[in-house]
């Protein structure tokens, strides 16, 4: 039987977590029990710098529970950084991460687990609709990876960060020295078998949501930027076209003044002129991310500090 490592980040989650330890337990006591995992497998909770009492609540359900376990994280590293930080910290066969939230389905663990065992390194958790979903959202969320594919990134349609993996795939996963992170199209690149499980993603039952349009957006240019230079290829083929537009414009202003003079259009002149400086502040900026992108990579400063573990050797 393997041991199973249920990791689940968490942000100013205090009026779910009760409900959310509540849930896991049964599910983890139920595999337990049945004889799917071993006894050692545990929770474990990753408190990404909560500013509520999520640490409080976690910190009493470690010491009610052996198969409880906590990380806390010195500050917030972000979502991403969190999950890194269970994987990491956590010796165990095999690892799910699930939000803390549960809008993810947990009772898709076991058949998750079915893959794993049947010989798969990465088992994916895929929503099968977004209904839940606001119209802007499930929009947005379509166009977005409609590009991705489009500029070439590899990434699992309709998948977020619920995920089982082995500890094969996890070791590996190391090897990534990303500080960059974007988890959801790094899995696929590493190559292992993998299958899909389809689950229908509830309501958050309590509290707010902690992807806001801004992260939502960071996260997005996130998926673009680190996977992709075709954005940098637009904006060599953009001077190129402006070049050659120039060019023919400035033929067109011989042309006219050899056969009528000077042109007259002051306003037409400044219209072009700010276009052009538009388009170029514009290339400036997109290159201008990435080079910030490549300055926070050769820091190469930590993805998570652990302030505290808690039943972790």
């Amino acid at each position: 039987m393997k041991k199973l490592a249920i990791i689940l980040p968490c942000y100013n989650e205090e009026e779910i977590l009760s409900q959310t330890i509540k849930t896991m337990s049964a599910l983890l006591a139920k595999m337990i029990k049945t004889g799917k995992i071993s006894k050692e497998s545990l929770l474990c909770f990753v408190n990404d710098g909560s500013r509520d009492k999520s640490w409080d609540i976690i910190k009493k359900a470690c010491l009610k529970n052996p198969n409880i376990s906590a990380v806390n994280l010195s500050k917030n590293f972000g979502h991403q950084g969190a999950i890194l930080a269970g994987m990491y910290e956590v010796s165990a066969d095999v690892y799910v991460t699930i939000d803390a939230d549960l809008q993810d389905n947990p009772n898709c663990i076991p058949e998750m687990l079915k893959n794993i065992n049947s010989g798969c390194d990465i088992v994916y958790g895929v929503r099968d609709s977004r209904q839940t979903d606001s119209f802007f959202k499930r929009t947005t969320a379509v166009i977005y990876y409609r590009l991705l594919k489009l500029l070439g990134v590899n990434i699992v349609y309709n998948h977020a960060d619920f995920r089982m993996m082995t500890r094969r795939a996890v070791e590996t996963l190391k090897q990534f020295p990303e500080r960059n992170l974007f988890l959801r199209a790094i899995i696929p690149l590493l190559g292992f078998k993998s299958a899909t499980v389809y689950y229908d993603r509830t309501a958050r039952q309590a509290g707010e949501t902690k992807y806001p349009l801004s992260k939502m957006m960071a996260l997005a240019w996130n998926g673009v930027s680190n996977f992709s230079i075709i954005p940098l290829r637009l904006v060599t083929f953009l001077g190129f076209a402006i070049c050659f537009l120039s060019s023919v414009f400035l033929c067109y202003v011989v042309y006219r003044w050899s056969i009528k003079g000077t042109i007259v259009g002051w306003a037409s002149l400044v219209t072009i002129i700010t276009i052009f400086s538009g388009v170029q502040l514009l290339s400036l900026g997109i290159i201008g991310e990435y080079l910030a992108k490549v300055f926070v990579e050769v820091k190469k400063r930590p993805l998570f500090i652990v302030d505290e573990k808690i039943n972790l050797s």
